[in-house]
């Protein structure tokens, strides 16, 4: 299909409808050799309750937006790279129905379809796209995903210390690590994640002591494989930790006179060729 649709008018003309609908608000869709595929509302799991949402599949992203005026205007456009999905399937819930998981390292939440044929539909085109994706590039599927955030009405207490209860002044907070819904007490540490964002994000105190734990263990990994390199060099041992210049200076008289050194005909040097 992707081949066949690729450069025709008709899949300009719904990349532009797209564009159109998204307006300013959204990034340009329009490159060589995107196709979009398919199109339709999901119900997302969002944080304070299911909303719907508008969802396009091309065939290198994945783009979903907020539903204003459906078929005629959207917004809060947000576009995903395919290469960087995974998916998951997921059990129905008293609430919602054909649920699955689309993991990313950035971000992951859940949908869900009108029906199970259309999860089908979604999740078969969704592989095909993304198993065609990484055969392209030679990458390897991702193995690392953002945890998805509980909603705020899965629970009334703090899901770390159990004993704070959330009400009008006691705010809920999200740790942006393992995504459960925490206090303030409970997740006042910060902590630096490139992969989510380029500032300290939001974490609960169990995820800072663990992600302090994995910094020092890479710490440590890194200063023993500088430690092997040195010593891998020639003439390079570790240092005994003796900052003192007497064994140098022992040595001074092996050395000849600057005088020598800088006048004499021979070669102090070597290159390999």
């Amino acid at each position: 299909m992707v081949d066949h649709l690729a450069n025709t008018e008709i899949n300009s003309q719904r990349i532009a409808a797209v564009e159109n609908c998204f307006g300013a608000s959204g990034q340009p869709l329009a490159v060589p050799g995107r196709v979009l595929l398919g199109e339709g509302i999901l119900t997302k799991e969002c944080r304070k309750k299911p909303k719907p949402r508008i969802f396009f599949l091309f065939n290198d992203i994945l783009v979903y937006g907020s539903i204003v005026i459906n078929k005629r205007k959207y917004n809060s456009q947000h576009i995903i790279p395919l290469e960087d999905v995974t998916l998951e399937t997921l059990p129905d819930t008293l609430q919602m129905k054909n649920r699955w998981m689309i993991k990313t390292s950035k971000k992951s939440f859940v949908v869900s379809a009108a029906s199970l044929t259309e999860r089908k539909e979604w999740i078969s085109h969704l592989e095909e796209c993304i198993r065609h994706l990484l055969t392209k590039t030679g990458r390897q599927p991702s193995t690392e995903h953002a945890a998805p955030w509980i909603p705020d009405k899965a629970t009334d207490i703090c899901m770390r210390c159990t004993q704070t209860k959330f009400s009008t002044l006691t705010r809920r907070h999200h740790c942006r690590k393992c995504g459960f819904v925490v206090c303030g007490d409970c997740s006042r540490q910060r902590f630096l994640m490139p992969r989510l964002s380029p500032k300290p994000l939001r974490v609960c105190n169990l995820c800072y002591r663990q992600l302090l734990a994995e910094q020092k263990k890479e710490a440590e990994a890194d200063c023993q494989q500088l430690e092997r390199y040195c010593s891998a060099i020639a003439g390079c041992e570790p240092s005994s930790g003796d900052d003192s210049d007497k064994s140098d200076d022992d040595k001074a008289d092996q050395w000849p006179a600057d005088t020598e050194f800088y006048t004499s005909e021979v070669s102090w040097s070597s290159f390999h060729s």
